[in-house]
């Protein structure tokens, strides 16, 4: 025993010392090697962010010494900060002119809400270096006066959409001599979308007006004949990153702490194992499931709801402000489940196809009164702490894959991602496996049976998931989704006005609300104990664990709620200490009583004797 406590101790110096060793040549330069600002290296600290990401290392000090940079990098490996910090570092410096007649910067991003997440990172770090700096948003939707409003100045940074532009020229908010003369920097984020979602044409109307002195970024998570279009079209001579090459820096195009599961089910099933993965507690809190279609999310929502299990829909049929709030609610943690709509690759396809460009231009018309163009729910968002990311449908692509489960395990946390997969998906499952190199490396980017959902936890749930799925009708999806849509849209305009001068009632707004006519029932509430399966129990109990451990269960507890609802008011406690005042109270008031006779009784015998 001795000789092996021995053998114990001598293991762990020298794991420790390999620990140690890797340390030493590991080391990673710091904001303040690379020649960052220290007030926002201050500000970076503040966001809990004490190192630059692979990307941020190289692409910062190349920024800062004015050349133009292609950067390609996955989802969540910091771009945006890479583009942010040394933008402001200039602006800091006053190496760009005061009397300006239009913004020194111009950031382009292709969905509104990445617009509004770039504006809220550069507010952010602008308010912590406390520096006299001005940027805005522009959607293409506000009106002539709003932008006029918003260019008085002007501002040091424009935070849009590529479609805006081209409307502020048109109506002279914007002059063309302006932004020769005061453009700076022009940043194209998320670079490979810009052109699929339509906006070469307001980019070449753009480009013309761009002076040759202006340096030019392109940010992208993929590499695309897009984005070598925007290249040849902008930019001159420009320094190519690419994650996986810079600095021999390794890095997967899926996260080592991401693990990838599959379900192989029937398209008809897929309802059926979802219910067992959310209903048997089988997965990590916050789930994001994607659809590819509109409906298939509310029918999915629907057939949840009987099961009282709550969730929001988002889709770019809902107004940008609906949109925005449940993001904010959804990161907040104030509801788990998040049903998103990914319908950008069945429109790219629809293109693609044969269709006559007339029948695509009606399309296009009747689609844009109730379609967002620029929003975008798998690029552009920035979910945060998502555990799970479950493909009810798969994606039509390899990039659309990745994309999708680019939404967890961001920033080194952990996470997983569950596929169903039906016998019409297993060619685009067999591609992405090929894609990540799964025949080549065994031992990572692994795509393997999801092991802790059994067959007969299964079927002890089918008889009543298929008696559930009969009720959720096309009929009932197209009133919901009327119904949710007619909502969101009132909805959004209370938000416009009173969330602005009311900021924290913003949790009163629920986007997880019932949206079937009859509550569910009680029997679909719970499953019964006779139906569990022991071994997915026990999985069960394993996933809990480490959701405590993670301190995931403990719920979100509003401000003031300690004071209102204290140990005073425990349910049990209130009930015992009520019966025993009660019981007491009883109690006196009978001695009260019987005490008060007495005292009549002898006060008549004292007037007796006086008589």
């Amino acid at each position: 025993m001795a000789k092996l406590a021995e053998q114990e101790l001598n293991q762990k110096k020298r794991e420790a010392e390999d620990v140690g060793g890797n340390e030493e040549e590991e080391e990673e330069p710091s904001f303040e090697e690379i020649g960052l600002d220290p007030r926002l290296i201050r500000a970076m600290s503040k966001k809990n962010i004490q190192k630059p990401t692979p990307i941020q290392r190289v692409a910062i000090p190349l920024i800062l010494e004015g050349k133009d940079v292609v950067a390609r990098a996955k989802t969540g490996s910091g771009k945006t900060f890479a583009y942010l910090l040394p933008l402001l570092q200039k602006l800091f410096s006053g190496s760009v002119p005061k009397h300006k007649a239009a913004p020194s910067a111009f950031i382009l991003v292709p969905t509104r809400e990445l617009c509004q997440q770039v504006f809220a990172e550069a507010s952010s770090l602008i308010e912590l270096c406390r520096v006299q700096l001005k940027v805005v948003q522009l959607t293409s939707s506000m009106a002539a006066s709003d932008l006029r409003t918003a260019l008085g100045g002007p501002p040091d940074i424009l935070v849009s959409t590529p479609g805006c532009i081209p409307k502020c020229l048109s109506i002279g908010v914007l002059q063309p001599s302006s932004i020769s003369e005061a453009l700076q920097i022009l940043i194209l984020d998320e670079a490979d979308l810009l052109l699929s979602y339509g906006y070469e044409d307001d980019l070449r109307a753009l480009t013309a007006h761009i002076p040759r002195r202006c340096q030019c970024l392109l940010m992208s998570a993929t590499s695309s004949a897009d984005v070598d279009k925007l290249k040849k079209l902008i930019l001159h001579n420009p320094y190519i990153l690419t994650l996986p090459e810079v600095k021999d820096v390794k890095d997967d195009m899926i996260p080592k702490n991401v693990q990838q599961f599959w379900i192989s089910c029937s398209t008809r099933d897929k309802l059926l194992y979802i219910l067992g993965l959310l209903k048997l507690d089988l997965v990590q809190k916050k789930v994001l499931i994607f659809t590819n279609t509109i409906d298939m999310g509310y029918r999915l929502k629907l057939f949840l709801e009987k099961f009282a299990i709550r969730s929001a829909v988002l889709n770019a049929e809902l107004p940008q402000n609906s949109r925005l709030h449940m993001l904010e609610e959804f990161n907040a943690g104030l509801f788990d489940y998040l049903i998103a709509t990914d319908d950008s690759e069945i429109k790219e396809k629809e293109k693609a196809s044969g269709e006559n460009h007339s029948e695509v231009k009606k399309s296009r018309k009747r689609s844009k009164a109730k379609l967002d163009s620029e929003f975008g729910v798998v690029r552009g968002i920035d979910f945060k702490n998502v555990r799970t990311v479950i493909n009810y449908e798969m994606p039509l692509s390899v990039a659309g894959y990745i994309h999708r489960i680019g939404r967890t395990g961001r920033a080194y946390s952990s996470g997983s991602s569950i596929s169903l997969v039906s016998s019409d998906e297993m060619a685009i499952l067999e591609e992405i496996k090929s894609f990540l190199g799964e025949g080549e490396n065994k031992e990572s980017n692994l795509i393997v049976p999801f092991p802790l959902l059994t067959e007969k936890a299964v079927e002890s749930l089918r008889y009543r998931a298929e008696d559930v799925a009969k009720s959720v009708t096309k009929v009932a999806i197209r009133e919901s989704r009327a119904q949710d849509l007619r909502n969101e849209i009132l909805n959004s305009e209370k938000l416009k006005a009173h969330f602005d001068a009311n900021p924290k009632d913003l949790d009163l707004l629920k986007h997880d609300k019932v949206l079937s006519k009859e509550p569910p029932a009680s029997h679909l509430r719970d499953v019964p104990e006779y139906l569990l399966d022991p071994k997915t129990q026990e999985a069960s109990k394993m996933v809990k664990l480490a959701r405590a451990a993670m301190g995931q269960d403990k719920p979100a507890r509003k401000k003031g709620l300690n004071k209102r609802f204290g140990k005073s008011r425990d349910p049990l406690k209130t009930f015992t200490a009520e019966t025993r005042k009660r019981g007491q109270g009883g109690k006196m008031k009978g001695d009260q009583a019987a005490g008060s006779a007495d005292n009549a009784h002898k006060q008549k015998k004292r007037r007796a004797n006086l008589i």
